[in-house]
């Protein structure tokens, strides 16, 4: 039920995202979510991808620093107040929410929602207890 995510440090250009996204294509890796964001003169990129250890070795291997972290990944319907139905269910909760990002494939089916939490553990128990099922790495590339 959880999904490992990369984080890498890289420089703010154009060039060296597109050399980072050659590599994983040369190397048969697909990328399910990625984000990009500023972190001053440089990006934080965070990426899913179906292969976590084969591009954490590719990338250390090339002089990157790269972090992994758990995150939880929930489909929810792509709809007006599918995001916040998700957002209620955690509404009595003390959590915190570290990182979120969110995409959909087709409008009007389905979309995923990208959450990192400070308790993973019980971040899943309440959502399972409101009927929401976070996604294992495996059902995320099987759709």
């Amino acid at each position: 039920m959880y999904v490992t995510q990369m984080s890498i440090v890289l420089e703010n250009d154009a060039q060296t995202i597109g050399q980072v996204t050659d590599l994983l294509a040369q190397n048969c890796i697909n990328i399910r979510a990625l984000s990009l964001t500023e972190k001053g003169p440089a990006s934080l990129l965070h990426l899913i991808v179906n292969d976590t250890e084969k591009a954490r070795k590719i990338f250390l291997a090339g002089g990157q620093e790269v972090t992994t972290t758990d995150v939880l990944v929930i489909e929810i319907p792509d709809k007006p107040g599918g995001l916040a139905s998700i957002m209620r269910s955690l509404k009595p909760s003390p959590l915190k929410i570290l990182y979120l990002s969110a995409f959909s494939r087709k409008s009007g089916e389905y979309g995923l929602v990208v959450l990192r939490f400070d308790d993973l553990e019980q971040a899943v128990k309440i959502m399972e207890k409101s009927g929401i099922h976070p996604l294992s790495h495996e059902e995320l590339f099987a759709r």
